[in-house]
């Protein structure tokens, strides 16, 4: 499946610079160089897409492949330094909100939720995964990649939790997805700058699955934690009870809704 020959015009309206490219390795890679490179030229809400990403890269340094044209990749430019640094922590989690209102409006007969912090999740089976890195020449700027499971079909995925618009029997609108999630983006990061963690946490909380929920929670350290996720802190952390009463707060892990 090639590129469209129409371009991407609605998310042209709302990104000042649609980077289309046939192939790359990685989108966060190549426009974190690109934006090193020539950080004018980049400026706030910059997006590299492509649909054909050789060597993409998810949380906790996993590799994430998929076939050409099977799956939609973008990278977009967040130029954050009006977010106090206390409060960035939020970022990725604000990301994920607003792929779920993106996905949500394309698959209105489907739940569509978000999976502490950033995977977006439908019918509770993974359909988007969110990386967010820090620009090494620049504190305050933060490269955000997606990776959209659009064309592939039931028999590609990789692992029956994950899922597809194809799966659904939908033919994704890449556009329109773009569009409403770099204009809902765009809105939470403005209101995050302004307001702080305050002012987006409801709008990630009622988008939440983990909360409430009873996980299983990997920690960086290779322990694990069983608990209910009982809400999140002021920074985005995820605050789980144990079975004995004690909240610990999980700042990064690998979380598993245990059923």
């Amino acid at each position: 499946m090639s590129i469209p020959t129409e371009g991407y015009p609605l998310t042209a309206a709302v990104s000042p610079r649609v980077h289309v490219i046939e192939s790359v390795d990685s989108t966060n890679a190549k426009l974190i160089r690109d934006a090193e490179d020539d950080p004018d030229g980049h400026p706030h809400l910059s997006l590299l897409v492509t649909r054909d990403q050789r060597a993409g890269r998810g949380r906790l340094d996993r590799t994430w492949v998929t076939p050409p044209g099977s799956a939609l990749a973008v990278s977009i430019v967040l130029r954050v330094g009006a977010v106090a640094v206390h409060d960035r922590g939020w970022i990725p989690l604000v990301a994920g909100a607003a792929m779920v209102d993106a996905v949500a409006a394309q698959l209105p007969e489907h739940t569509v939720t978000l999976k502490w912090p950033n995977d977006v999740l439908v019918d509770g089976r993974k359909i988007c995964g969110i990386l967010a890195e820090v620009l090494p020449t620049d504190p305050h700027t933060v490269i955000l990649g997606a990776g959209v499971n659009t064309a592939m079909a039931e028999v590609d995925l990789p692992v029956p939790t994950a899922t597809s618009f194809a799966a659904f029997g939908i033919e994704a609108d890449e556009d329109r997805l773009l569009a409403a999630y770099v204009g809902r983006l765009r809105d939470l990061i403005a209101q995050l700058a302004v307001g702080g963690g305050e002012a987006v946490a409801a709008d990630v909380a009622e988008r939440c699955a983990t909360l409430g929920s009873r996980v299983s929670v990997s920690l960086p350290d290779e322990t694990v934690l069983v608990g209910t996720a009982r809400r999140l802190d002021a920074d985005g952390r995820l605050v789980v009870a144990t079975g004995d009463g004690v909240e610990s707060i999980v700042g990064a892990g690998d979380v598993v809704h245990v059923r």
